[in-house]
């Protein structure tokens, strides 16, 4: 293949329809029949990148080798791929404007009037077609955020349209519409496809594949209307209809041959047939799953599940290799308190003290801590989940009273979890934590080497306190041990209770991590833990 193949996910009538999904699941089966393949998302919003809003507006922040605080849907693309994204697959309004600001400034433009077209346009699509160069991927695919007709997502659409007119039969758009069902009248509703594509065409562009998302199946006659409607090839209509898990979605897409469309309007041999082998006996134990096992993760933003969304999708490749259904018992922290954290952590198989910032919920964590630790339940903390874990060992086993986190309580007498050392001058929140893969030796006498199989790893960061090392003595001849170590600094990454059944937190983020092809050991053998009576 002489050029990188471009692919547009556009959507329209509503927003969270699923496009990551359909881009990653269109990716795995591109991968499957033998090419390269990357994702790639555009945010339209203002912001720099995702690390500073909060996880009720956005999800959780997903976090790159490369330490990009990203959208989330950055880890649907690595956990159906298997490959891992940079900086360079996630690109945001506020990062095109500052780029191209930063340019005025320095003189770049030669005194010319800095404009949308072309300035911001083209900025746009230097960062698409930056993925392109030294031909490292056969194909690109991008996702554009928000929905066709959105004042904000203008400019990358219009970016869109050059790059067709540019690229020519190397580049190709999807538009994802919803078609709804009116139980009343019991019709399916073609009318806002209609309208979504109209709005497309009104900006210069033609979607040559049609993805439509539905309750319902789609019969022949309704395909037929919304391509001669939308003068869209009969065969690039597809049906995206509701399935009982996300990982589905890459067999119905096979099914509905969208790949092979793709490879043909794109001029891509189709000589391989997807190999998804590992696929399948991924969904198969996925749907029949041998057992069940009720695990609670303890954070405060779990009424918005997205919130923990690689954690969630964790527990489902772990349970698949597991053969068990793994029921995650979803619990407020700030809930939790003296009189009531004994009944509602009762019947838990398995404890999760979840990431997160600031004091909110603090109190309810250290209980669900000292719940897992007093009563041998198989325990996993990670971030500040294994911080928590260092602050209930201080205070409950060490008796350090006031024992606390300096990010909690400044004026604590044991910093037991204090600030590093690089980030005590740091004023700026966004991009200023520690982040990205560092690396950890582990002891090979621990239970998180058990799950690893190796000394040496490689996890995610993302925080700005460590574990205070002027108390590791203490807290070891107690019998919390560190058990992995950062070969550079010195800095604790993994620590385990002695004696206990199952007990490990974590300063990393082993979650970002987990594929279906290649499950998160932590939470492999955390699962099989809390599996045995």
């Amino acid at each position: 293949m002489s050029t990188t193949k471009y692919i547009f996910v556009t959507g329209g009538v509503t927003s969270s329809l699923g496009k990551g999904i359909i881009a990653s699941s269109l990716a795995k089966l591109l991968q499957a029949r033998g090419y390269s393949v990357t994702n790639q998302k555009l945010d339209p919003y203002l912001n720099v990148d995702p690390g500073t809003l909060n996880p009720y507006e956005h999800g959780e922040c997903f976090v790159t080798d490369d330490g990009a605080e990203t959208d989330l849907d950055l880890g649907h693309y690595e956990r159906f791929t298997n490959a891992p994204t940079s900086q360079a697959n996630n690109v945001t309004t506020g990062r095109i404007y500052r780029n191209v600001i930063n340019k005025e400034r320095k003189g770049d433009f030669l005194g010319k009037t800095v404009q949308i077209i072309p300035h911001i346009t083209d900025e746009i699509k230097r960062n698409i077609k930056l993925l392109g160069t030294k031909h490292k991927y056969d194909v690109v695919i991008t996702e554009i955020g928000g929905t066709v007709g959105d004042i904000e997502s203008l400019p990358y659409i219009e970016a869109v349209r050059q790059l067709k007119w540019e690229l020519g039969r190397d580049a190709l758009v999807i538009h994802l519409t919803l078609v709804p069902y009116l139980a009343a009248s019991g019709e399916l509703k073609t009318k806002p496809t209609q309208h979504s594509v109209k709005s497309l065409l009104e900006t210069g562009v033609q979607p040559e594949v049609l993805v439509l998302r539905t309750e319902h199946e789609l019969p022949a006659d309704v395909r037929r209307k919304v391509a001669l409607f939308c003068n869209v090839d009969p065969k690039a209509v597809v049906q995206s209809i509701d399935v009982s898990t996300i990982y589905e979605v890459p067999l119905k897409m096979r099914e509905e041959k969208l790949d092979q469309t793709v490879c043909e309007k794109l001029g891509l041999d189709l000589k391989q047939e997807p190999k998804l082998k590992e696929w399948t006996k991924f969904l198969t134990r996925l749907q029949n799953p041998k057992s069940e096992v009720k695990i609670g993760l303890v954070g405060k933003y779990v009424e918005l599940h997205d919130a923990y969304k690689s954690i969630a999708e964790s527990f489902i490749h772990a349970g698949s290799v597991n053969e068990c259904k793994v029921k995650i018992q979803w619990i407020h922290s700030e809930k939790l308190n003296e009189a009531n954290y004994q009944k509602e952590l009762k019947d838990l198989k398995g404890i999760l003290v979840a990431p997160g910032f600031g004091h909110r919920g603090l109190e309810g964590k250290i209980l669900a801590v000292q719940y897992a630790r007093e009563n041998n339940i198989p325990f996993m903390g990670i971030c500040l989940g294994m911080q928590v874990a260092v602050i209930e060992f201080a205070r409950n086993v060490l008796k350090l009273e006031g024992a606390d986190s300096l990010e909690m309580n400044p004026k604590t007498p044991h910093p037991v979890i204090n600030l590093m050392e690089e980030q005590k001058n740091v004023t700026e929140k966004g991009g200023t934590m520690r982040l990205g893969a560092y690396d950890c030796i582990l002891k090979e006498d621990s239970k998180a080497f058990t799950a690893y199989k190796q000394k040496e790893i490689s996890e995610r960061h993302r925080h700005r306190y460590e574990f205070n090392n002027e108390y590791l003595e203490q807290f070891e001849a107690a019998g919390m041990k560190a058990v992995g170590m950062n070969p550079d600094t010195g800095l604790v990454e993994a620590v385990e209770i002695e004696g206990h059944k199952w007990f490990v937190g974590v300063q990393f983020h082993p979650e970002y991590k987990s594929t279906v092809i290649r499950p998160q050991p932590l939470f492999v053998e955390f699962v099989k833990v809390a599996m045995e009576k």
